[in-house]
């Protein structure tokens, strides 16, 4: 079992810049691939990045690319998602996800169907 906890949230204006946390506890992490996905009023849960956790190679939505950096610290087991240059479409409950690097259909582990494990999500909100 994996369990996440993610913080960091909050409100922010239109440019500003925030950093979300997850922190992953109850097994060994390195076969892991971390993914951010967030979730708006109505709308599906949707790729955010995604970083390997033994190799640190990373992915990202067209959407955040080059606004937000995705990163983890191993002896801490924890990610992070800096974002910066908000805009009010970021608004959304960011989740960390965790799953077996291997049951990924692609590198990038972009599917939130094949994620195993979630925390409990985290509200950034971007006023205009």
């Amino acid at each position: 079992q994996v369990q996440l906890v993610e913080s960091g949230g909050g409100l922010v204006q239109t440019g500003g810049s925030l950093r979300v946390t997850c922190v992953a506890s109850g097994r060994t992490f390195n076969a892991y691939t971390m993914g951010w996905f967030r979730q708006a009023p109505g709308k599906e849960r949707e790729f955010v990045a995604s970083i390997h956790w033994s190799s640190s190679s990373t992915y990202y939505a067209d959407s955040v690319k080059g606004r937000f950096t995705i990163s983890r610290d191993s002896p801490r087991n924890t990610g992070y998602l800096q974002m910066n240059s908000l805009k009010p479409e970021d608004t959304a409950v960011y989740y960390c996800g965790a799953v077996w690097s291997t049951r990924c259909r692609s590198s990038r582990c972009d599917e939130a169907a094949t994620y195993t494990y979630w925390g409990q999500g985290t509200q950034v909100t971007v006023s205009s």
